[in-house]
């Protein structure tokens, strides 16, 4: 009977599992078709040579040594990495890797929760909430918060191994748990606060402190208080770390607020009304935006005194109704602690809230729901079908309007628009729309965005150097230069307004001064790939050829990739007769771009040069493959054809 029993359990755990990948799939099924976004996926992945160029000996150890983006988060760059090495620039495959470590997340949550319980449709309730609701869309459906799902991936398989270690307690187990907490923090620092997580585990629904007046034989091995808080403590070897390297990380890019720029009171002030906000988003998730723009100061005190009153309200409940209802203070001090690295007391960043910070941090809550609302409806007639008809309705509801949120992904454009419309002064989302109409070639809306962002927000840097940018497209040089003046003036140590300046500068004919704001901005920044292609332009120009060859290889040395550089050196080892290295140039071209037409003229002109017409035929009829029209392939074809006969 009991093997009968079993059984029947399997299959139902089985039927959930297919259930949740089915919901999952439904709702998150369009992000095949989305782009990628202007904000951060250029720094993860579309700009960025060593993610581009996949998993190398020389990306691997840039990964573990680099503070880019304000992390070190070593696994999240080799994942993008490891997209790169399949799916090369295609959107699809990033969005489909970053889609299918949510379902795993959502599976390992599912599993945890009945493994550690026994409660198996309490359990499916809250895997369910954590896979549709609207406020983790921005986790999943962003490639570059691939750092989100990775860390709570390796977040899941931590508590996994620890419930496991707390069966059978032996050094193995607990290393295991220490190596996959280290891995999860390599992913995102978000986990810093795991080890307080393991510990309320360990009162409900573990139940490991002994001599406890609610203890049920849980079948796990029990100890007191100190001994469980002291089993924690090499946890927070990797915990340090982490802290110590993030906190320097963002130093270096200047995205740590100072506590003369953000004062203690206003920090503190903001962390309640966000406790506050991220509930009410999570029971009513409308107004859902990329960037919730930091108000500087306290907007509203008599909110922040609501808030603050009802969030010292609910831990006091949690902490009074323990002994009947564990799961509530569980499930809110879950909720609290994991927010506490994001919740702005250090403030990273010029965001007030975020959505993609509540992925780990909701589990808390949806556990209070699951438990708390079957308990409230025990004594209720029908209360089983009552309790299903709700878990479906909300899984409903929040599906739906998920699938309409994740729509907001689609491109760059979209996520801004909707950013704008439901919130305000919102300088970044008008700043980042400006981008995604620049690059659709509509010059003139993107000024009139740039000039809004920089009404609201007149110190934004990127906002000068946008704007220069739209201004340089519509051949308003001289408005430009003047924005980039400015900017200089605000900062005259940033790399790419010196590039910028020096761009303008050479299309206006002023090469002396171009070259010296190459030259600054290379001092800054060294690895400014195109300030070395574009700085080797000028020179070439100026006939300086060495000079030039000595920026072209500069620029491929940072960018491997940058098929002009090469094509750029190619030309002047032709023009120099240096016809073995110039041929290799040309092939790389060709292997970066194979629709580079340019290139397999040259390589047909070289080829004819060793006497080779039959090969360089081929490479003459490729370019004329890819363009019919380009007279300078029919030219040397033609010329070729003449030869021969």
């Amino acid at each position: 009977m009991r093997q009968f029993i079993d059984i029947k359990r399997h299959h139902k755990i089985l039927t959930i599992y297919l259930l949740l990948i089915l919901i999952i799939l439904v709702a998150y099924w369009q992000v095949k078709n989305f782009d990628f976004v202007n904000f951060d996926d250029s720094v993860y992945v579309t700009a960025n040579p060593k993610v581009q160029s996949g998993l190398t000996i020389d990306g691997i150890t840039w990964a573990f040594t680099t503070f880019r983006a304000g992390n070190w988060h070593p696994l999240t760059w080799l994942s993008h990495m490891l997209d790169c090495q399949f799916y090369g620039l295609n959107p699809m495959g990033h969005h489909w890797t970053s889609l299918q470590i949510h379902i795993a997340n959502t599976l390992l949550l599912f599993f945890i929760l009945q493994y550690m319980t026994g409660a198996l449709w309490r359990s499916a309730f809250v895997a369910a909430l954590f896979a549709l609701h609207p406020l983790h869309v921005e986790s999943v459906a962003w490639v570059s918060e691939r750092k989100d799902v990775l860390s709570a991936f390796f977040g899941m398989l931590t508590i996994l191994a620890y419930i496991r270690y707390v069966k059978k307690r032996n050094f193995f187990r607990y290393f295991l748990v220490f190596i996959l907490l280290s891995l999860g923090l390599m992913a995102k620092p978000m986990l810093v606060t795991l080890p307080f997580v393991l510990l309320l585990l360990d009162f409900w629904p573990l139940e490991r402190l002994k001599y406890s007046s609610y203890h049920q034989s849980s079948g796990f091995q029990s100890l007191n208080l100190p001994r469980l808080i002291w089993e924690k403590a090499p946890l927070f070897i990797p915990v340090a770390i982490s802290s110590v390297l993030t906190i320097l990380a963002q130093k270096e890019v200047g995205a740590l607020y100072t506590f003369e720029a953000l004062p203690v009171k206003v920090r503190i002030a903001n962390a309640f009304v966000s406790y506050a906000n991220y509930i009410i988003k999570t029971i009513w998730p409308q107004n859902l935006a990329v960037f919730y723009p930091h108000p500087l100061g306290i907007s509203s005190l008599w909110y922040v005194f609501l808030a603050a009153f009802a969030i010292a309200g609910i831990s006091f409940f949690s902490i009074r109704s323990f002994k009947q209802h564990p799961y509530v203070a569980i499930g809110w001090f879950w909720y609290l602690g994991t927010l506490v690295p994001v919740i702005g007391l250090i403030q990273v960043g010029a965001q007030s809230m975020a959505d993609r910070y509540t992925y780990i941090p909701l589990t808390g809550l949806f556990i209070i729901i699951a438990w708390g609302i079957p308990d409230i409806l025990k004594k209720w007639h029908f209360n089983k079908i009552i309790i299903a008809v709700f878990a479906i309705i909300l899984i409903f509801a929040f599906s739906t309007r998920s699938y309409f949120q994740i729509r907001h992904w689609e491109n760059s454009a979209a996520v801004f628009e909707n950013a704008i419309k439901i919130t305000n002064y919102n300088w970044l989302a008008c700043n980042n729309l400006g981008l995604a109409l620049m690059c659709n070639g509509k010059a003139e809306e993107a000024v009139f965005y740039f000039k809004k962002a920089l009404r609201i927000r007149p110190n934004y840097l990127k906002l000068y150097d946008n704007l220069g940018v739209a201004l340089f497209q519509l051949g308003k040089l001289e408005e430009a230069l003047s924005y980039y003046s400015k900017a200089l003036e605000i900062d005259p140590k940033h790399a790419g307004i010196h590039k910028h300046t020096a761009m303008i500068l050479a299309t206006q004919g002023k090469l002396e001064k171009a070259l010296q704001h190459y030259t600054k901005a290379l001092l800054i920044d060294p690895e400014l790939a195109d300030a070395h292609y574009e700085l080797a332009n000028v020179l070439v120009n100026q006939e300086k050829l060495e000079k030039a060859k000595f920026q072209y290889k500069e620029a491929i040395k940072k960018d491997p990739k940058h098929s002009n550089a090469h094509y750029n050196l190619g030309c002047i080892l032709l023009k120099q007769k240096e016809y073995k290295e110039a041929l290799a140039n040309f092939a790389q071209v060709i292997k970066i771009n194979p629709d580079y037409k340019q290139a397999y003229n040259y390589i047909g002109i070289i080829l004819v040069q060793k006497g080779k017409f039959k090969k360089a035929k081929k490479f003459f009829s490729k370019a004329l493959q890819i363009d019919p029209d380009y007279s300078e392939a029919l030219k040397n074809l033609k010329i070729l054809n003449q030869m021969k006969e």
